[in-house]
């Protein structure tokens, strides 16, 4: 049972991939179809990072999908219509949202208004600055060169015809230190004299680890490689991993979120910390916008819809809590891939829209329902 609560995520991930493998009659797993999946849903696995700080300290942000679609918009605008270098209209646009954030961060932090107060204004506010930005138009194309933000592939130097020789290298080394945090995490905990499990359980998990990012990057070596954005999904993952696991900032979000009145009175500046999440947020749902774009290859007014929803959803199925200060990186990463899965899936098995929204509402519903009984069950 213990094994289940702590893993319940992966192990629901898996028995979804395996079921849709099997209903789909072997499409899922194809190689295109996987790599589809994680460039459909690489601006949402991007919205979960940021959103899980927002989680963590116990607020919520409405206004992320308006903030993509403005974002949008005026990279559009630089890009298409003014014919403005990509690379600086990125580094402007980041600047841009995290600008935003700012905005965003300062009422909640400084003057105490409730987050999903002004984050509802954010979300109307920004919507309708994207409409007067495109003037109720669609703008495109997009450079080439920014279309690969989203599209493109790492190159392969080896020239494989058949498999993507330098996607199966990088697949190796990753697993070798992914193993080799595993043992020193290991290490670690035993050093301290904490519990830690059985050599036999250790080599298991460390098999497992190794088979499941060989295989995977194995689908991905046989169609044409690494997405580039799954590489950066992969930093951002790690940048937001050593931030929660490793830094004295990232114990004092969990703090402010667990007990925000005992984290004041240990010293820690919780209206500095809940100001710079909302900027760091902002900076998310820009470089999420940007994606989206780059993936549409045009800046629409109704980009960027409901996202918000589907964010927070993955932070949640990914165990966050409702009230703040528990939560992971990879649970988040893992709930939205459970939901592109569950997209994907079902879209390949034809059900409609309509059916796809109300089975993920109810998933929703049932994480939030798992979260509050498992701390029913620790208070007992």
């Amino acid at each position: 049972m213990d094994v289940f609560s702590r893993y319940s995520m992966v192990i629901i991930l898996i028995v979804l991939l395996i079921a849709f493998q099997v209903m789909t009659g072997g499409i899922f797993w194809r190689p295109l179809n996987i790599t589809n999946l994680v460039l459909q849903n690489s601006h949402i696995l991007i919205l979960a990072a940021g959103m899980l700080l927002v989680v963590l300290l116990g607020h919520v942000d409405l206004s992320v999908g308006s903030v993509m679609a403005f974002v949008g918009a005026v990279a559009g605008l630089m890009m298409v219509n003014n014919k403005m270098n990509p690379w600086v209209t990125v580094a402007v646009c980041l600047v841009l949202g995290a600008v935003i954030g700012a905005w965003q961060g300062f009422w909640v932090a400084y003057v105490g208004i409730p987050a999903f107060i002004v984050t509802l204004a954010g979300l109307l506010m920004f919507r309708g600055l994207t409409q007067v930005v495109l003037g109720g138009q669609s703008l495109a194309p997009f450079p080439t060169v920014f279309q690969k933000i989203s599209t493109g592939y790492l190159p392969d130097f080896v020239g494989g015809e058949h498999i993507h020789y330098l996607t199966m290298l990088l697949g190796a080394i990753l697993a070798v230190v992914l193993i080799i945090g595993q043992w020193r995490t290991r290490q670690h905990h035993k050093e301290n004299l904490f519990e830690v499990e059985s050599m036999f359980a250790f080599t298991l998990k460390a098999v497992f680890t190794a088979l499941v990012i060989i295989g995977v990057t194995y689908i991905f070596a046989a169609y044409s490689g690494y997405p580039i954005i799954l590489v950066n999904l992969g930093v951002i993952v790690a940048a937001y991993g050593f931030l929660t696991n490793k830094t004295v900032a990232g114990r004092q979000i969990y703090a402010t979120g667990g007990n925000r009145k005992a984290a004041e009175l240990s010293g820690i500046k919780t209206k500095k910390i809940t100001f710079w999440v909302f900027v760091n947020m902002g900076a998310m749902a820009a470089l999420a916008g940007l994606v989206l774009a780059a993936r549409l290859n045009a800046a629409t007014p109704q980009a960027g819809t409901s996202l918000e929803l589907d964010a927070m959803a993955a932070v949640y199925f990914g165990g966050a809590s409702t009230s703040g200060g528990i939560g992971t990186i990879l649970g988040a990463i893992v709930g939205g891939l459970v939901m592109g899965v569950l997209n994907n899936g079902m879209s390949i098995m034809g059900v409609g829209v309509d059916w796809q929204q109300a089975i993920k509402g109810l998933i929703l519903l049932l994480a939030v329902v798992l979260d509050v009984y498992n701390k029913k069950k620790k208070i007992a």
